[in-house]
């Protein structure tokens, strides 16, 4: 095992590549994109990309219709050498919590492999994207009638009141039904992702992600208690390296409804790379999932985006070992990929 500091001064311009060898990224946004949102990469040079570099993995994601596993097949064809998986974000494109939704993702293309909980159309998203009034963050909610009337109305959220529907019930039984699949929190609140992890742990679903943990809003000590549960907690470059302040139509195709905000990344906690790497310190790199949550055109390729990680960790002196863990060892076991 590799001591920290003990390599700090002995890194060479080539230790990031070489670490990145073997490994996964656990988010990527593959697309297809809106057109008023274009990605930075289409999947398949995405992955030519990640293969070039020796990378072993890619999950897809796709925020806008939801369902990514259609792509990652043909990308896997058409891309020898990496596995990529996709799964299904559910999304109210797609109906919300639809047990139907689900059941198809399951069997379309390679199957999902996650089951998502909602991103820009969860509740807590869309009660917190907006735009800038005047030079003030004012969310969409309050500033068009017609976006709280349906996009809020509509919008994902898990019950804190004990009472579970029967739609998201079937949910959590058709996930512990697949172990195979894992369960990502997605852009919930905070009370809402612990809330649906106890939930999933009621269900008997043994693989479970926290998004970003509810990015930078949820405690050390709550992050702690879930970790002890035996949850994966996410991290991704995007935690501390957004692109914030540009709008973009994440989801939505109205232009006065494009996010400048960037909803729950302007968290406090989550001030820079210093602060989130502390977090992971705190509560222990074994309890850990890092990818890039890269895809956008603002963005770099999630190619570079995984070199960029692995340098600033490297910076802050965590070791080969440990940064593996997070990148290769814990994603393989969420994945079932052989060691």
């Amino acid at each position: 095992m590799t001591v920290v500091g003990e390599t700090f001064h002995k890194r060479s311009m080539e230790l990031p590549d070489e670490l990145i060898r073997g490994v996964s990224d656990v988010h990527v946004h593959s697309g297809p994109w809106l057109e008023s949102c274009p990605g930075r990469l289409d999947p398949f040079r995405i992955a030519e990309q990640a293969a070039a570099a020796g990378m072993r993995s890619l999950v897809f994601y796709d925020h806008t219709l939801g369902i990514s596993c259609g792509t990652s097949m043909l990308t896997r064809r058409q891309v020898p050498g990496i596995d990529i998986f996709g799964g299904i974000i559910l999304t109210t494109a797609l109906g919300g919590l639809n047990p139907r939704a689900v059941k198809t993702a399951l069997h379309y293309g390679d199957g999902a492999k996650f089951v998502h909980f909602g991103a820009h159309c969860t509740h807590f998203m869309a009660s917190n994207e907006g735009s800038y009034v005047d030079g003030k963050p004012v969310p969409f909610k309050d500033r068009y009638p017609e976006f709280a009337a349906k996009e809020l109305a509509r919008s994902i959220r898990i019950p804190l009141d004990g009472n579970v529907s029967d739609d998201l019930a079937e949910i959590l039984q058709l996930i512990a039904d697949h172990p195979h699949v894992h369960l990502n929190t997605g852009h919930v609140s905070v009370e809402e992702a612990i809330r649906l992890v106890d939930l999933a742990i009621e269900a008997g679903i043994t693989k479970i992600v926290v998004a970003h943990p509810c990015r930078g809003r949820m405690t050390t000590e709550q992050q702690r208690a879930l970790a002890a549960k035996g949850v994966l907690l996410e991290g991704a470059v995007s935690d501390w390296m957004f692109h914030r302040g540009l709008p973009r139509t994440n989801y939505y195709v109205e232009r006065e409804w494009a996010d400048e905000i960037a909803g729950i990344a302007n968290a406090p906690e989550y001030s820079g790379v210093v602060p989130w790497a502390k977090q992971i310190r705190e509560i222990g790199i074994d309890h850990f999932v890092l990818g890039t949550d890269y895809g956008i055109g603002s963005g770099p390729t999630p190619a570079e985006g995984m070199r960029i990680l692995v340098s600033a960790l490297l910076d802050l002196e965590f070791t080969p070992d440990e940064i593996h863990t997070m990148i290769k060892t814990n994603p393989e076991r969420l994945l079932d990929l052989p060691a």
